[in-house]
């Protein structure tokens, strides 16, 4: 296929992407629900389990296999500059409020899903399809328990802002525990993909390696570039060079993760959360923010949808396994959560919420299972199967949390916390 032509039809699959992107996000948006609920259906939508369900010659004539690694660099790219742009929003300071509450819950929304990860795995892997051949025992239940513990941090970030609860009670202790349990997820799912591709010595070479690459950036990077956010924070201005030079620093973050054997997402995220704050944070934001969050990220909702094959599930056998995996994921989560902040003293309709707020998965679900199937940890069968689970806890946290802490509701507190991503676009949607 000839260059222009591969242009093309790029275009045009990015074209169809944003368009259902948007009526998908607005009919989310009218039901209630956070717009990336919308996303995430409509990459569903756009694949094999519908569009190209019943329009299987139109589908498979706009999403062409030559353009498919101009859509996965797309995707790649906008998952990732958007866990930078997360790690930019990350608190460190939520950690010194209500630590013990916060250690207390994140370590039962782990320790509960991880065991039911475990006797789950004791029957899932005698089912053919899910798991790839031969993978052990131990990595089938870290990887299980990693999917069902983790969650969705940038929307749980976003529910908080938005009701006005970042410095409440309830507001500090889910942002801290969830920060905590998607830290905890993501470095029990570095050392499956290193166990798995290689042995001990590749986990012990993607654990070491993330540790100093972490202590690297916040000894270290985080002093260096003070000069730099210094500058910006006296001229207001983040000159076109220093934000080349930041993007470069994001390019070899991503670059040393890939290389220690984590994935590149790491090194966004903690490159996010080493940045100096203040102005510097700011105007990077504002160059990165809509085109991250409106071009790329529904590439990525895409791609995940073109290997989400929801028909699958038309199997008894395997749509049985899909709903035990989601009841035992929404109780293990839920309950875990909310008994941890009971014991810890909370409140009865504080500790529903933040086990309501917790139980969502979101898009580091969709995430952290795409880099599973990657590596061939998982089979699609069980791809499509968290993928609906995802969607699912995603779609029922914001009603689940409405009906258990709706007549609650405090008064907006003034805070000096940045906004999250989705909250500044919901009062950008208001406001136009």
């Amino acid at each position: 296929m000839a260059f222009y032509e591969l242009l093309a039809a790029f275009a045009l699959q990015l074209a169809v992407i944003l368009v259902a992107a948007q009526i998908f996000g607005y009919l989310a948006r009218f039901i209630g629900q956070p717009k990336v609920v919308g996303e995430m259906v409509a990459g569903v939508v756009l694949g094999p389990s519908l569009f190209g369900l019943f329009w299987p010659d139109i589908q498979q004539q706009i999403f062409i296999p030559h353009s498919m690694p101009l859509l996965y660099f797309g995707a790649q790219l906008g998952v990732g500059l958007y866990m930078f742009l997360v790690g930019l929003e990350f608190n460190t300071q939520l950690f010194r409020a209500q630590a013990k509450n916060a250690i207390a819950v994140s370590l039962a929304g782990m320790l509960v899903p991880f065991t039911v990860a475990a006797v789950l795995c004791l029957w899932l892997l005698d089912i053919p399809g899910l798991f790839a051949t031969g993978i052990s025992y131990g990595n089938a239940a870290l990887f299980l328990g990693a999917a069902i513990a983790i969650t969705a941090f940038p929307m749980l970030a976003r529910i908080i802002y938005e009701r006005g609860l970042s410095g409440t009670a309830l507001g500090t202790l889910a942002l801290a525990a969830g920060a905590i349990d998607d830290a905890a997820a993501w470095t029990v799912l570095a050392v499956v993909l290193a166990s798995f591709g290689g042995g001990a010595i590749l986990a012990v070479k993607a654990v070491l390696g993330g540790i100093s690459y972490a202590t690297l950036m916040f000894l270290y990077v985080t002093r260096w570039l003070q000069p730099l956010a210094d500058k910006v924070e006296r001229t207001g201005v983040l000159s076109p060079l220093q934000f080349v030079f930041v993007l470069m620093l994001f390019a070899a973050s991503a670059y040393a993760m890939e290389w220690v054997g984590l994935h590149a997402v790491f090194g966004g995220f903690i490159l996010g959360i080493a940045m100096p704050r203040g102005e510097l944070v700011e105007q990077i934001r504002k160059r990165l923010e809509k085109i991250t969050i409106y071009l790329l990220l529904p590439m990525f909702f895409t791609y995940s949808g073109l290997k989400t094959q929801l028909t699958i599930l038309g199997s008894w056998d395997v749509m049985s396994v899909a709903l035990i995996i989601l009841v035992a994921s929404v109780f293990a989560k839920f309950i875990a959560c909310w008994a941890a902040a009971r014991l810890t003293g909370t409140d009865n309709p504080t500790a529903m919420a933040v086990g309501a707020l917790m139980n969502a998965r979101g898009l580091m679900e969709l995430i952290i299972i795409n880099i599973a199937l990657k590596y061939g940890v998982i089979e699609p069968a069980l791809f499509s199967i968290m993928v609906l689970m995802a969607i699912v806890t995603t779609f029922m946290a914001t009603p689940l949390f409405e009906l258990v802490y709706g007549r609650f509701q405090p008064k907006p507190v003034v805070d000096h916390q940045p906004e999250s991503i989705e909250l500044r676009e919901v009062k950008g949607q208001a406001g136009s």
